[in-house]
């Protein structure tokens, strides 16, 4: 799995739990709607600081976290309920958030769960839906 971008910048005055991008940033970065992100922090699986004005303010780690939320659902098919699970379960295995996605992969690679086969599994399914 590819260092996240906290991890590269190393320690040299760098915050990466610094709140610093607005949702309209957030939202390109991870190419979602800023609707999407609302309802991740409504949930409580993506929850940003609030600038005292009130606004979304989401970090460097923050933004991470979303890449792995994008992971679950996108790759994996995991619902919602599914990620706020799995978030539970990996904070009472005090696995380090910044191994989560290495940490799910390696789960999902062991139990058989191949995002290019799901794929593949879907088309086969919708081919024989049209016949």
């Amino acid at each position: 799995m590819a260092m996240n971008l906290a991890q590269s910048q190393g320690t040299g005055g760098f915050d990466p739990e610094k709140p610093m991008f607005p949702i309209s940033v957030v939202a390109d970065i991870l190419k979602v709607h800023q609707r999407t992100l609302r309802i991740y922090d409504d949930e409580t699986i993506l929850v940003p600081n609030r600038s005292p004005k009130n606004r979304r303010l989401y970090s460097f780690n923050d933004i991470e976290r979303g890449k792995f939320i994008q992971y679950l659902t996108r790759e994996l098919g995991i619902n919602l309920a599914g990620i706020k699970i799995i978030i539970h379960l990996l904070k009472q295995q005090k696995v380090n958030p910044n191994n989560y996605m290495e940490h799910i992969y390696e789960i999902a690679k062991e139990i058989n769960i191949n995002p290019d086969y799901e794929d593949e599994e879907q088309e086969e399914n919708s081919k024989k839906g049209k016949k």
